[in-house]
């Protein structure tokens, strides 16, 4: 699928599926998902060394399917916000970013200051007295033996809030407008429309996965929810859509005039943002290998969910409340803020 092609022209859908499927670049990634799930049971030997409680109970076999099967129910979300999106004007994200140079200088320079942050957490973190961090908060989604402080929690997000997103931000800003960093919306009831629909299926889909929040006192719920959404709101989405959704994104749009490209780059990214999650162990080249696989298996779909959504609505806002403010965030992750900040 190319930019050019309009959301409204009849029979779109089944052009994207076999436009979709015609393209290398999509057998090139379905063959990488299968050569990084083979890699992976061939290295574990049937046990992945991950810290991960909340899936620790599971078979070896359905710890290998979990990312497999959450790209499934991707792929259904994809189609939901298809249909829901399919009657409004998809704007061109592409001509939001500046001239092919330009994008690629802005790109490569974006890039390189990413991973460098993502290294200061990893050095940071240790000098203040707590783990190195990454996009994540140790324990979030999957828990930990040793839960994060309060501390640690408050580091995490500030670090993350003022490297991710502030800096690059007002850096950005300065030269483009809201609307050419997908922060303004064209279509505000659609964009709710898509916000409700993703938000109520997610949700419904974390808690039976991770029903740990009914487990809460109606105390604790009302002091966690809000301190969940507020620290995962700075330390994570707000960090993962700026640098990601709002400047990277049409700049990869723009570079390579493919849709499904940009789909797959976002994706890529998200999961480069994460290299260092607190489930994973750097024990030995083949706890690393497995640790960067399931990195990436873990969070290319997800990824690739929030590009799409992007990419369809124009507004980076619209993935960041329907899929990752709420859902997972404080559907999930809630218990967590009760443990590291001893919520009675």
């Amino acid at each position: 699928m190319t930019v050019s092609m309009g959301a409204t022209e009849p029979g779109f859908l089944p052009q994207v599926a076999r436009a979709t499927i015609f393209r290398p670049a999509f057998w090139f990634a379905a063959l990488v998902w299968v050569a990084l799930n083979f890699s992976a049971i061939l290295l574990s030997g049937g046990i992945l060394p991950f810290d991960r409680p909340a899936l620790a109970r599971l078979p070896f076999v359905a710890q290998m399917a979990v990312p497999s099967v959450g790209l499934l129910e991707i792929f259904v979300l994809m189609a939901v916000v298809y249909g829901l999106t399919r009657k409004r004007a998809i704007p061109d994200m592409a001509a939001r970013a500046p001239a092919r140079l330009r994008a690629a200088t802005e790109t490569l320079a974006l890039l390189a200051y990413a991973m460098g942050g993502q290294v200061g957490g990893w050095y940071l973190g240790p000098a203040l007295g707590v783990r190195p961090f990454s996009f994540h908060l140790a324990g979030t989604l999957v828990g930990c033996s040793t839960p994060a402080s309060a501390k640690e929690a408050v580091v995490w997000a500030l670090y993350n809030f003022a490297v991710f997103a502030a800096l690059p931000y007002l850096v950005f800003r300065r030269r483009y407008s809201n609307e050419a960093l997908n922060l303004r919306s064209n279509n505000r009831a659609n964009d709710l429309l898509v916000i409700v629909v993703v938000l109520a299926i997610e949700s419904v889909s974390e808690l039976l996965a991770f029903p740990g929040i009914f487990q809460l006192s109606l105390h604790q719920l009302a002091i966690a929810a809000p301190l969940a959404f507020f620290l995962f709101g700075i330390g994570t989405v707000l960090p993962t859509m700026v640098l990601i959704y709002a400047i990277l994104l049409p700049r990869y749009l723009k570079l390579t005039g493919s849709f499904f490209a940009t789909v797959l780059l976002g994706g890529a990214t998200y999961a480069l943002m994460h290299l260092v999650e607190g489930w994973s162990t750097f024990d030995g080249p083949r706890d690393t290998a497995l640790s960067l696989i399931f990195v990436a298996l873990t969070y290319v779909g997800p990824g690739m969910f929030k590009s799409f959504v992007t990419l369809r609505t124009g507004n980076a806002w619209v993935h960041a409340i329907a899929y990752h403010a709420v859902a997972p965030h404080v559907v999930v992750d809630a218990p967590l803020m009760v443990k590291a900040f001893a919520i009675r």
